[in-house]
């Protein structure tokens, strides 16, 4: 009888077990994701191999001893038995000789499974995790995110392709994705919230047939991981740098495209929206935001434009003319008027004059 009740404790155990990790895989060398489902189980790591091969137990492996975040653990062997339970599990095991000296080691890092809410990265006002811009067509863009404020997070790892196999160069941080059609190139800003990539293949006068795909992964300090992502073409994306308006008269101002933006002009034109302010706005980051009468240009050079009398303010903005793409943050001019200054003569009465210790008598 007691035979039979272990071996139902020990067969429900197992099947415990069974669906706690769901999976495991390696992001990086000596970098394993655990994908768990908040149920109890175990994941073995191996000292010196696999972990299939680490369950096959070597006597001499019993000098091997585990820490796990520095900490000594009491098993001992070459295999080492991870225990998760929810989100928890996660760390970095390292393995040792008997004098001490490092052997092995393997940052376990815990991926809730995709039913669960996400919990480092909070979404922006587009409903979304990942906000990507470029500012040309030249193959730069940058993707930003905004971290949840009681979390402690940085980045794991970022995957930008077409189609491509991606890895980490650990002497200055930089993430290389290539392939037969594009190479990709990405570092981490020095915020710690945004990345830059480049696709150093990209031709800026050829159609793009294939999405860029950005994964990036990252991790609390409490060794959870997750991953978000997005997809686009560099002209879903692009947004053109601010425009420089100057004053040419008094009824007329210009502006010409920005630095920045992709040559030549005529292959990568811009439309320009201007809006004519009569009233400023002196508390407003930006009077522009909220503009609505605007009138729409298209260029393919400088530009002037003639603003009304009663104007105090143009508003300026620029957009790819060939698709339906972001618009540029407006730029804004405010046009001065010069002010009738009064010169009044102040008169001095001689008795003034000879009382006043501060003139000299002549």
């Amino acid at each position: 009888m007691k035979a039979l009740t272990r071996s139902i404790i020990l067969s429900a155990f197992l099947q415990i077990c069974s669906l706690n990790p769901i999976s495991y895989w390696t992001l990086l060398p000596n970098v394993l994701v655990v994908e768990v489902n908040g149920s109890l189980g175990t994941q073995p790591l191996s000292c010196l191999g696999s972990p299939e091969d680490g369950l096959r137990r070597d006597i001499k492996s019993q000098d091997i001893f585990w820490k796990n975040n520095g900490v000594e653990e009491e098993q001992r062997g070459n295999t080492y038995l991870v225990q998760l339970e929810e989100s928890l599990g996660g760390g970095n095991y390292s393995c040792h000789r008997k004098d001490g000296s490092l052997i092995n080691y393997t940052v376990v890092l815990i991926q809730e499974d995709e039913t669960m809410r996400k919990k480092i990265v909070v979404k922006t006002d587009e409903d979304d995790y990942l906000k990507c811009s470029a500012r040309n067509y030249n193959g730069e863009f940058h993707c930003s995110w905004t971290w949840d404020r009681n979390r402690k997070s940085k980045v794991a790892f970022i995957e930008a392709r077409r189609d491509s196999h991606c890895s980490l160069d650990a002497t200055d941080g930089h993430w290389t994705c290539s392939s037969d059609q594009s190479s990709f190139s990405c570092v981490v800003d020095y915020s710690g919230n945004s990345i830059s990539c480049v696709d150093e293949q990209h031709c800026p006068y050829a159609e793009e047939s294939q999405q860029i795909y950005v994964n990036v992964y990252v991790r609390t300090e409490h060794f959870l991981v997750e991953n978000y992502s997005k997809q686009f073409y560099l002209s879903d994306i692009v947004k053109p740098d601010k425009v420089t308006i100057n004053k040419v008269n008094k009824t007329v101002v210009e502006w010409s495209y920005p630095s920045s933006w992709s040559s030549p002009y005529s292959y990568f034109p811009l439309t320009f929206q201007i809006a004519q302010l009569e009233r400023g706005c002196r508390r407003c980051v930006n009077p522009c935001t909220h503009s609505k009468a605007a009138k729409n240009v298209y260029s393919t050079d400088m530009c002037q434009f003639k603003v009304k009398h009663r104007a105090k303010m143009v508003c300026v903005r620029a957009q790819d003319a060939l698709c339906n793409s972001q618009w540029s943050e407006w730029s804004h001019f405010r046009l001065t008027k010069k002010k009738r200054v009064r010169h009044q003569q102040t008169k001095i009465s001689e008795e003034q004059w000879s009382d006043n210790p501060n003139f000299a008598h002549l």
